[in-house]
């Protein structure tokens, strides 16, 4: 048996839409699959946690032991995005200042969720460790460094690190030609 699920397993789950060339480890947690659109040629690895309204890209990676929490806001990763392994994503968060009670065991009425949606753009890519915010955009072909906590939205081609993220460079866009020649060699 693989350590994948197969295409006929994959349908059975129950996603919104699937696309061809899918790997999600049997090892991996969907929560709501009817919400999530999966793209063509994505790999979900061991221990990952999937939940809510997520749309995947094609040719997007999600590594080990990362978290997708999307609750009903949204997370959307575009094409060519990946995250490393331990990353966390958060859509939905509860409130920390006080003024609320947290955790999903409380009723909604006693708690201050904030919803607002994430976006990893195409290109971008989200080294291991770091945490993502609600509403931030991680913009087209931006990098964040390993542990970095991603607070608010990127630059477009920045490279970010630290607690909170900040940019450090631009990221060069060279791989916008290699996705050039990439795409005309899959057309032949």
């Amino acid at each position: 048996m693989s350590s994948f699920y197969s295409i006929e397993e994959l349908q059975q789950i129950g996603f919104k839409s699937l696309g061809e060339n899918v790997l999600i480890s049997r090892k991996a947690s969907i929560y709501g699959a009817e919400k999530m659109e999966i793209g063509s040629h994505v790999r979900i690895d061991d221990f990952c946690f999937l939940m809510g309204k997520i749309k995947i890209g094609n040719y997007v990676h999600i590594a080990p032991y990362s978290n997708l929490v999307a609750g009903n806001a949204g997370i959307e990763m575009q094409d060519f995005s990946g995250v490393s392994s331990r990353v966390s994503v958060y859509a939905v968060s509860d409130d920390y200042s006080g003024e609320a009670l947290t955790n999903p065991t409380v009723p909604a009425e006693f708690t201050k969720v904030v919803e607002k949606p994430v976006k990893i753009e195409k290109h971008a890519i989200i080294g291991a460790s770091c945490v993502v915010l609600p509403g931030v955009t991680v913009s087209e072909g931006s990098s964040c460094g390993a542990m970095t906590l991603v607070n608010k939205s990127t630059e477009p081609w920045s490279i970010n690190v630290g607690i909170p993220g900040k940019k450090i460079a631009g990221r060069k866009r060279n791989l916008l030609e290699i996705e050039k020649k990439f795409r005309e060699h899959m057309e032949e």
